[in-house]
């Protein structure tokens, strides 16, 4: 079986203490190497240079989308594996990696390959492990199917492998990823629904309190449409934050009230009602709402408000009382 070509593709920005890891895992399993760089200040062009030629200037434009499409376009080998600087293949899946490569078949399309370790580095995604597409077939090859009725074959064949891929950030991308929040929505006013649930997900995982009172009119926009269920818990979760932190009481418990009276309470909902009484020093109150949290509701933007957080604030309303 003849073994496939793989180009890399990855566009950067200031990742000079990241960037040398990630090459040195990954330039011997592909055959080029493409670095797209967005405006780097410091030293991340001349370490990609050390691993290869095609080291290519974009001018930034909050489109990451377009980003990686221009990083697509230099590349030329049969398939184009999509890496970031902050990711990292350890030896035993550099082996799978290579055994892939010699060994996949011709009819594949897409290959998903694990995406680990998230919830150490505070990501905004609620997997520690998942599957992600990481590699395409560059050139796709339309074929027609059955003998009579025919069509176009539309859906690509996706194979699921075994090759993890370790995720490891030094920090999150937080305040960038707010301000281009800021911008799709002063440019399209309404979001995806993807877009939305990463906008108010992504403000849970990193988000400050200015955070949320400046993605607030969004949310409330939301809150009072006629958008789909998922959309409306995204924005209930939002507003009942930010109405905490601003002292909103009436709107906070307009909120949190209506969400509760569904008889589908999140737990960052539960949370909230928590952190409210604990704020206002009524610690029994805050600990049926944290035990609600953790053990009566399930999230849907942030995994540690059914976790980590109901039990850290359990133990000190406990501790408070107790003293």
């Amino acid at each position: 079986m003849k073994m496939i070509t793989i180009s890399a593709c990855m566009i950067v920005k200031n990742e000079e203490k990241v960037l040398e890891r990630c090459l040195k895992s990954l330039h011997n399993l592909v055959d080029e190497l493409i670095v797209v760089d967005t405006g780097s200040t410091d030293n991340t062009k001349e370490i990609a240079r050390k691993y290869t030629e095609h080291v290519y200037d974009y001018q930034w434009n909050d489109d990451f989308a377009e980003a990686r499409n221009v990083s697509f376009s230099y590349a030329t080998k049969e398939y184009i594996y999509v890496a970031d600087a902050d990711e990292v293949i350890d030896e035993e899946n550099q082996r799978r990696f290579l055994k892939m490569k010699q060994t996949l078949l011709p009819e594949i399309e897409i290959v998903q390959m694990y995406y680990s370790n998230q919830k150490k580095f505070n990501t905004v995604y609620n997997f520690d492990m998942e599957y992600r597409p990481k590699l395409y077939r560059r050139l796709r090859t339309f074929q027609w199917n059955s003998a009579i009725h025919e069509s176009v074959r539309l859906e690509p064949i996706i194979w699921d492998s075994d090759i993890v891929i370790l995720h490891m950030p030094e920090g999150n991308h937080g305040k960038r990823d707010f301000r281009i929040y800021k911008n799709l929505v002063n440019k399209e006013k309404i979001l995806s629904k993807k877009l939305t649930m990463m906008y108010a997900r992504e403000l849970f995982i990193a988000g400050e309190n200015a955070d949320f009172l400046e993605a607030l009119a969004y949310f409330e926009k939301l809150y009072h449409s006629s958008c789909d269920h998922d959309t409306f818990q995204y924005a209930e979760c939002v507003c009942a934050r930010a109405y905490r932190v601003s002292r909103r009481e009436k709107d906070f418990w307009k909120v949190c009230l209506k969400h509760v009276a569904s008889g589908e309470a999140v737990s960052e909902i539960c949370c909230e009602i928590g952190h409210y009484y604990k704020g206002e020093k009524e610690y029994e109150e805050a600990m049926l709402w944290y035990d609600c949290a953790k053990n009566e509701s399930e999230p849907i933007l942030d995994l540690r408000t059914k976790e980590e957080f109901p039990e850290i604030c359990l133990q000190e309303c406990r501790k408070i009382i107790e003293n």
